[in-house]
């Protein structure tokens, strides 16, 4: 086993919301990862999640990346810059390079980096027009990133599957349980580790909902999640300000 610590850095997209376990806590595709790299690697393998919900890439960068290049494992998986998009403030320019650097830290320490072309998010959300280029932009820069440095690329937004909304949950922005078990499909397929393969299983798409019940349904998605959210925006608060990583120490996982 070419992998025997993996270090999962970024934001709600790794730290599993909304795959739910029993007692509630997230799981998401990183547990799911980590459960099959340590299938394979024996008792020996370490894990660790520093991912925090609505983390910023410059927060992500500051607090999450020393420390784990301090764990110094042998596979990082990096996904930043979501949250960053969907602000006004998003400077292409600054963003650009430093997400560069970054990934050029992480691979100097003779680590494997996974990164991802992130999916199709903006087709059901507001906004499409104004974020929609800032997402093609990080999903572009991702890429060449990914090629300049030699990480192993997940590329999501490739896989039209994502366009199912069985995929996503209710809030329309973080994935489903069965969203979280196809990306971490993804990841092994990149790993070259294989994974049960109902995690590549797709639900079939819901029926068509009726116009007016379709609307009933936007207002209740509105009053849900998108007012909460502007509140947050508004009032400079994150979702993730009193929550700390799930697994802030490199150590061995099981899934039981």
């Amino acid at each position: 086993m070419r992998w025997r610590s993996f270090v999962a850095v970024g934001d709600s997209f790794t730290e599993g919301m909304d795959d739910a376990y029993p007692d509630g806590t997230y799981r998401g595709w990183a547990d799911l990862v980590a459960t099959r790299l340590a299938a394979e690697a024996g008792p020996d393998f370490g894990y660790a999640n520093l991912a925090i919900r609505g983390r910023l890439f410059p927060n992500i960068v500051a607090e999450q990346v020393p420390a784990a290049l301090a764990m110094k494992p042998d596979l990082i998986s990096f996904a930043a810059g979501g949250n960053d998009v969907l602000r006004r403030t998003f400077d292409a320019d600054s963003f650009v390079p430093r997400f560069d650097s970054v990934i050029a830290q992480l691979r100097s320490g003779g680590a494997d980096v996974v990164l991802f072309r992130f999916a199709d998010v903006m087709a059901r959300l507001p906004g499409q027009r104004l974020v929609a280029p800032r997402v093609g932009l990080l999903n572009r820069v991702v890429g060449e990133v990914a090629e300049r440095h030699g990480a192993i690329l997940v590329d999501l937004y490739a896989d039209d599957t994502y366009l199912n909304p069985m995929l996503w949950s209710t809030d329309r922005l973080h994935l489903s349980a069965a969203g979280h078990r196809r990306v971490a499909g993804q990841v092994l397929a990149a790993l070259g580790v294989g994974c049960d393969e109902e995690w590549l299983m797709v639900p079939p798409h819901p029926a068509p909902t009726p116009w007016l019940a379709a609307r009933r349904a936007d207002l209740r998605w509105a009053g849900q999640h998108l007012a909460p959210w502007i509140k947050r925006r508004l009032t400079g608060r994150s979702s993730g300000d009193l929550v700390t990583a799930k697994r802030p120490v490199l150590g061995p996982f099981s899934s039981d």
